[in-house]
């Protein structure tokens, strides 16, 4: 079957096709199947032929052993339809690469095959040494065949050798010191498992005491005691052993959607040698100043193929993950919460006491100790005392579900927002700006405040940079669709009720809008560089340098936004538009 498919798919010319059209056209049949048969002839003529004789031959013919093997059979069968007589068959090892006396012991002998026996062995015994060495053969070898018949035995053919009179002995050392490597590129533990244990492999060979350095890195986890215990040590394998593990303890936080990561760096191995007594030491410089320099350097060659060495897998991620248990039951807890009731008040008293209240500000840790206020809190208290204290009159969360203090605050903010606008416009007019240029510089400074404050919070207490970057577009797209477009509906609306066209003059908000289109393109990019740079590694935090770098130039568009679109309102310039 497999000649067939190689002829079949075997490359002919096109010659070949046209004899073969031609010959099935005339009868002369197909030529395939024509050498299919001669095979088929030749290989039943080969059987036949050796079907009449017995035949003696080694079964299998290549041995692969290991040096510590010992001792083993090599087989010798006897095969045929007749085994009748009785056949002597010589056999004896002869030296490959592999000597007799230093790496096996020499045999020879003759084996007898008795009328009815099948199968001999022959036993080779392997020498074992603490060197390494190539891989090294040595050949067993059967010959001067006799065959005895017993008195009154009818005539047979005689026995001869089979294919294989040679059989082929593989020596594979077992001195290697090994290789050592990860068992896998990426382990992962829950953050309440204590000790991580890690898996350290030591393949092809296992002789020998060696110590391998090992040593953690940093990555998303910190070690030092807060994600995990740093570690700079040395794992020890004795003579025989093939595994170790490297243990790291991981601290537990109780975090929710926790994935942090570390890496763990393997050094390279080295060997512990035991001290040689002086005769040895003796007997070993005797042994080399035997050798020729060629032999010697030859020896120093292979011994160092043994030395231990580092596998592929020198370096494995190790991911912490938050404790299941810890995870079922915060989800539990955020089926029956909601997120409003963190900022849900019950009475005007709580609403009073907690704005009369200096409490200290800038601590994200809420299982932090309690920490006293500090004089910038203090300050900050009595400059929003009047605020706070304005704000606590509004009703609480409970009533009603929290729509009477959705609308008592909506009215109250959109009064505030009437009352600023007035006070900035007065201020302005008083110090000799335009509107516009008061609208851009301090209006809208003191409008984006909070929301830099509440990108700051949202940056430092979620995973990704998406809700501290959406927090300022969300906020940013409610002042002007909400802020402005509701301002202009009702006075739209006003306007076709009174017959009166309104009409807001546009000034120079469209070369504002073009710089603000600008600057705010710059801002993407930035951001975009930032998640490919690999000090940033994203759009928030990394490398100080990095973190000042974007600073400054975010603040620099900033302060050119200004000055340019109030240059541009004093007509120190002028733009088609």
């Amino acid at each position: 079957m497999a000649e067939h498919e190689v002829m079949s798919h075997q490359r002919k010319s096109r010659a070949f096709y046209r004899i073969q059209a031609t010959r099935r056209m005339m009868g002369g049949g197909n030529l395939m199947k024509r050498q299919a048969d001669k095979r088929k002839q030749s290989t039943f003529d080969l059987i036949s032929e050796v079907d009449v004789y017995d035949r003696v031959r080694f079964d299998p013919a290549v041995y692969e052993v290991f040096e510590n093997v010992g001792s083993f059979p090599v087989v010798v069968v006897r095969e045929g339809d007749h085994l009748t007589s009785t056949v002597y068959v010589d056999y004896e090892t002869i030296d490959g690469t592999a000597e007799a006396g230093s790496d096996f012991y020499a045999a020879q002998g003759t084996l007898v095959f008795k009328p009815g026996e099948t199968i001999h062995h022959i036993n080779i015994h392997v020498m074992d040494d603490d060197i390494f060495e190539e891989d090294e053969h040595f050949t067993v070898r059967l010959s001067n065949l006799r065959e005895e018949h017993a008195e009154g035995t009818p005539s047979i053919p005689p026995t001869k050798f089979g294919l294989v009179t040679e059989a082929e002995i593989t020596i594979l050392d077992d001195d290697h010191r090994g290789i050592f490597s990860f068992d896998e590129p990426k382990f992962t533990f829950f953050e309440n498992v204590g000790l991580a244990q890690i898996k350290v492999a030591r393949h092809s060979g296992a002789r020998g005491t060696v110590s391998l350095p090992y040593r953690t890195i940093e990555g998303s986890a910190k070690g030092n005691g807060l994600d995990f215990h740093a570690a700079e040590d040395v794992l020890m394998f004795q003579n025989d052993e093939t595994w170790k593990n490297i243990e790291i303890e991981i601290v537990d936080h109780e975090s929710y959607q926790k994935n942090e990561n570390f890496f763990i760096q393997l050094g390279e191995p080295s060997v512990l040698r035991r001290k040689e007594s002086l005769a040895e030491r003796r007997e070993t410089e005797e042994r080399q100043r035997e050798m020729s320099d060629d032999k010697l350097a030859a020896t120093q060659r292979i011994a160092d193929l043994g030395l231990p060495r580092l596998g592929l897998l020198t370096r494995c991620e190790v991911e912490i993950q938050e404790s299941s248990e810890f995870r079922h039951a915060v989800d539990n807890m955020l089926k029956t919460t909601k997120v409003s009731e963190l900022v849900a008040t019950s009475s005007w008293k709580e609403q009073f006491v907690e704005a009369l209240t200096v409490s200290a500000g800038g601590d994200d840790d809420i299982e932090s100790e309690d920490k006293l206020p500090t004089c910038a809190d203090y300050a900050m208290h009595f400059l929003s005392i009047f605020w706070k204290i304005l704000f606590a009159f509004v009703p609480p969360t409970d009533i009603l579900g929290g729509w009477v203090c959705f609308t008592v605050s909506i009215i109250v903010i959109g009064g505030l927002t009437a009352v600023i606008g007035d006070v900035a416009s007065h201020f302005g007019c008083t110090i000799g700006l335009k509107d516009s240029v008061t609208a851009v510089v301090f209006v809208a400074l003191g409008t984006s405040v909070p929301d830099t404050f509440a990108s700051k919070v949202a940056a430092t207490q979620d995973e990704y940079a998406d809700s501290s970057i959406g927090n300022v577009t969300g906020s940013n797209a409610v002042n002007v669709f909400l802020g402005i477009g509701i301002a202009w509906t009702i006075s739209t609306i006003v306007g076709w009720v009174r017959d009166e066209p309104f009409v807001v003059d546009p000034g120079s908000l469209a070369f504002s809008v073009t710089i603000f289109c600008v600057f705010a393109f710059l801002c993407i990019v930035t951001l975009v560089m930032r998640r490919f740079n690999s000090k940033a590694q994203g759009e928030l935090g990394g490398d100080k340098s990095i973190k000042y770098v974007s600073s400054c130039m975010f603040a620099g568009f900033w302060l050119v936004y200004i000055v340019v679109a109030s240059l541009k309102d004093y007509c120190y310039f002028t733009t088609p538009f």
